[in-house]
């Protein structure tokens, strides 16, 4: 018999909780064929969640109600929410992995909070001095992982190391066909170019590639990051986040420019019938 895989969910953090997320839950249960393979520790108010479970049908067998008194707040800076946050769902969920077995803590709380309570309770990687926020972000040939996205304003060259080892663990996981090809982001492909300690990580990354944990590609500059020559990119927070900002903001002025376009006048408006699903599909892959 399989162990089940247990999730804990901050069942109050992000916008539209708790709804949203025990409705997250729902469809996990309802999509997944293997969802008996899992068991849900769900945190949070539970007068609350008891009534909206009860709503959405989700089976008692499946979950645990964790009543917890306070919510972290997106306004909350981390220091502030690290001194009053140990009642709170979001310190539960993480926590339950020290406490309560869990495999997985999940939450859409509060990032800079969220960050700084993973790092105090869970502690980092030997050898790992920094953790990493890392996102999907879609090139021609399927996924990037792309990291840091926010995590560490500044980092030196061990950091960018550290991330391409751990971004190419992540990428493995997802997807375990392919083989990690690791990018460092840069204003230019050049040798030449970039920062000292951007450099510095080159020519570590050169080295350490001959391990086999990931296929070292070089320097990669923005608009390449969609074209899926490299399926890891790291980069520092304050650059990342600003690479994300910019995709996002691009997507979205896309799609808006596009559905303003197709609602022009009753012949765009008989386009957009015929090319609807094209559309959505579109869309959909363009959405942060």
């Amino acid at each position: 018999m399989t162990e089940k895989i247990t999730i804990a969910i901050d069942a109050m953090g992000g916008e539209n909780a708790p709804i949203k997320n025990i409705q997250g839950i729902g469809l996990f249960i309802k999509n997944n064929k293997k969802s008996d393979d899992f068991f849900f520790q769900i945190y949070g108010d539970e007068n609350i969640l008891t009534d909206i479970i009860k709503k959405e049908s989700i089976p008692q067998k499946k979950i645990k109600i964790f009543h917890t008194s306070s919510v972290v707040s997106d306004e909350e800076t981390p220091l502030s929410a690290v001194k009053n946050s140990k009642n709170s769902s979001m310190w539960n969920a993480v926590n339950a992995q020290i406490n309560n077995s869990a495999d997985i803590s999940l939450s859409a709380g509060n990032t800079g909070v969220l960050l700084v309570i993973s790092r105090m309770i869970l502690k980092t990687m030997t050898n790992v001095s920094k953790p990493a926020l890392a996102g999907l972000w879609p090139n021609i040939k399927g996924m990037n992982i792309v990291l840091d996205l926010g995590a560490n304003i500044e980092c030196d060259e061990n950091n960018l190391v550290d991330f391409s080892e751990m971004g190419s663990a992540l990428y493995k996981s997802l997807y375990p066909l392919d083989n990690p090809k690791v990018s460092l982001l840069n204003i230019g492909s050049e040798e030449i170019k970039g920062t000292e300690v951007l450099k510095k990580a080159n020519i570590m990354l050169k080295k350490i590639s001959s391990n086999g944990d990931f296929e070292y590609n070089g320097y990669i500059e923005g608009n390449k990051i969609t074209d899926g020559l490299s399926n890891v990119i790291v980069t520092d927070g304050f650059t990342g986040n600003i690479a994300l900002k910019t995709a996002e903001g691009t997507a979205k002025f896309i799609t808006d420019s596009l559905k303003e376009s197709l609602n022009e006048n009753i012949f765009t408006k008989l386009s957009l019938l015929f090319s609807y699903f094209s559309l959505k599909k579109f869309k959909k892959k363009l959405d942060p």
